[in-house]
């Protein structure tokens, strides 16, 4: 399993659009409001390449190594009785003295590998969100962060349900199983 961490707030991610000819397209939405929800998300592929599905969380505030011991914790429960492969960057969070133990507690079921510094282009993870912020949050407007977090969780959910969407990633990436 891939995973990573990413941001989505009330401020639009800025796309180019369709419009009428002379009616440019005008995006409304309160300033100076930096209200922002983190989000962590894994794309977790089968080993024969038979499947993929997405497992993820968006919570208020930044992750730090506590709350994504929480989320890998989370995530070896939906995946009861599994070895799993993590693949990440070389975040703090991910090189902390909490997350190397708690690593470390875990050998029986994860195994870690980091990925080459400056390199996200080697996450698949890294298009999830880039496919969330150029579809479901192009150009949203919304005047709370709830609304924005009912919109990405939707568009997570279409992500994470279609392999193939996953294994296009995958191959984005450069990677095979």
């Amino acid at each position: 399993m891939f995973e990573d961490e990413s941001g989505v707030s009330l401020l639009p991610s800025v796309h180019a659009t369709w419009a009428p000819r002379g009616h440019t397209p005008v995006l409304r939405h309160p300033f100076f409001n930096w209200k922002r929800l983190s989000l962590a998300a894994a794309l977790v592929y089968e080993p024969d390449g038979s499947d993929a599905h997405l497992v993820f969380e968006l919570r208020p505030g930044a992750y730090n190594g506590e709350l994504l011991i929480e989320f890998l914790t989370d995530l070896h429960e939906l995946e009861p009785g599994r070895r799993l492969l993590l693949l990440w960057d070389g975040l703090p969070a991910h090189r902390s003295r909490c997350m190397t133990d708690w690593i470390k507690d875990q050998r029986a079921w994860l195994s870690v590998e980091r990925l080459p510094g400056y390199a996200p282009e080697l996450n698949p993870t890294e298009r999830v969100f880039g496919n969330l912020k150029s579809c479901e949050l192009a150009n949203l407007c919304r005047d709370t962060i709830a609304d924005v977090q009912a919109v990405a969780e939707d568009g997570l959910d279409r992500i994470g349900t279609d392999a193939e969407l996953c294994f296009a990633f995958l191959r984005h990436a450069g990677l095979q199983l």
